[in-house]
């Protein structure tokens, strides 16, 4: 006897048959390349499609823009010995007699440390009372101390020396070896001076980022910089504050690549090709190498530039197409520079997201059988 299944039995299966039709109801990584050329502004969408060539190149590869301000480049570097107010300075004075103002004849020098400059510039010596010392070298100070002693005790020697203080110092902190407040002196007068002063960086060069405070200015500057523009070696002022932090720029990379993940650089500049490369590049038996794409926001001058529109503004929405098996398509991969922020997205390719379909269809067209399978057997009990 032939057993049939039931008409409820057969519709239930026909009704999961269409519903495994809807390629949308398939599980898969993001949207495809039809989806994303949806998205573009002479279609649905408000982005821009670009073709990376060697034009676009040229226009969208322009370096991070940073450095220091003519303000900070332009100030001349300080006398390393000129007394300011807040520092401190020492006196040693001898006398050429055996019972003197200040000294012994056990004791022929007498030495004054720790005297501040005050506020207006001036220090206290005993019997030469209060002397001019903001704006002159430890020398000058030396001589005019050595004038008011004269007229009380015969032919006084003096010493001074600059022992630092707040009058002139810079802070310090970040990625540094030694963080704290220095002073600055004659060996510490510029940028990267102050920095070994410091103790030197504490984290790969290449990432390092130095950013300088000065009164109302901030100006940011990559430490290898430092050493290739010199002029950018700037001059310090008292109240600098020096911040060295890590680079801390990423990019994300999604789809069908070796890996997905949020990426931190690890250099100033990283092509499309490295990016893939620290993910393990494309996945070989999903990844569709016409479809890398690189979605970006960009200002409105590089996008006017890569569009070549000038009714551009405002920050601008672009997804640049990579297709890597163009003649010259690994070369402008190899070219293309990643931003900050970038996405990175490898479109699965067409023969994967079929078969996936299938895959699913399969198994729903079997779980369909089954049922009706046990729908029949219930009717023969």
């Amino acid at each position: 006897m032939i057993v049939r299944p039931s008409r409820r039995a057969a519709a239930l299966a026909l009704g999961v048959f269409v519903a495994g039709l809807s390629a949308c109801g398939v599980p898969r990584p993001g949207p495809n390349m039809n989806e994303i050329f949806a998205g573009s502004v002479l279609r649905e969408g408000d982005a821009y499609i670009v073709a990376v060539g060697d034009r676009v190149n040229r226009a969208a590869n322009v370096p991070a823009a940073l450095g220091f301000s003519d303000a900070l480049r332009n100030a001349r570097l300080l006398g390393g010995d000129t007394i300011r107010t807040g520092d401190t300075v020492s006196v040693t004075i001898y006398e050429n007699v055996p019972e003197g103002l200040l000294t012994a004849a056990d004791a022929p020098g007498a030495r004054l440390t720790e005297l501040q400059v005050d506020d207006q510039g001036y220090i206290y010596v005993p019997f030469a009372g209060r002397v001019r010392a903001a704006g002159q070298s430890p020398e000058d100070l030396r001589a005019a101390i050595a004038r008011q002693l004269d007229q009380q005790t015969p032919d006084p020697q003096v010493y001074v020396s600059r022992t630092g203080g707040d009058g002139a110092t810079v802070s310090v902190v970040g990625r540094v070896g030694a963080q704290g407040v220095y002073p600055i002196a004659r060996p510490n007068r510029r940028l990267t001076a102050m920095i070994a002063t410091a103790g030197g960086v504490s984290i790969p060069t290449q990432t390092a980022m130095v950013t300088v405070n000065r009164g109302q200015i901030t100006d940011r500057v990559w430490l290898n910089d430092l050493f290739d523009h010199p002029e950018l070696d700037i001059a310090m002022r008292g109240g600098d504050r020096i911040f060295v932090e890590q680079d801390q720029r990423s990019f994300s990379v999604l789809g069908a690549t070796g890996t997905q993940a949020q990426i931190t650089f690890d250099r100033q500049e990283m092509t499309a090709i490295e990016a893939l490369a620290r993910v393990g590049g494309l996945d070989a038996t999903r990844a569709d190498p016409t479809g890398v794409f690189v979605f970006r926001d960009e200002p409105a001058e590089i996008a006017r530039a890569v569009l070549g529109r000038q009714d551009i503004v405002g920050d601008t929405r672009i997804v640049y197409v990579l297709d890597l098996t163009a003649p010259n398509g690994m070369f402008n991969a190899r070219d293309f520079q990643i931003r900050d922020g970038d996405t990175i997205y490898v479109t699965e390719a067409a023969n994967v997201t079929w078969n996936r379909q299938i895959s699913t269809l399969t198994g729903t067209l079997g779980a369909t059988g089954a049922a009706a399978t046990v729908v029949s057997d219930a009717r023969n009990l």
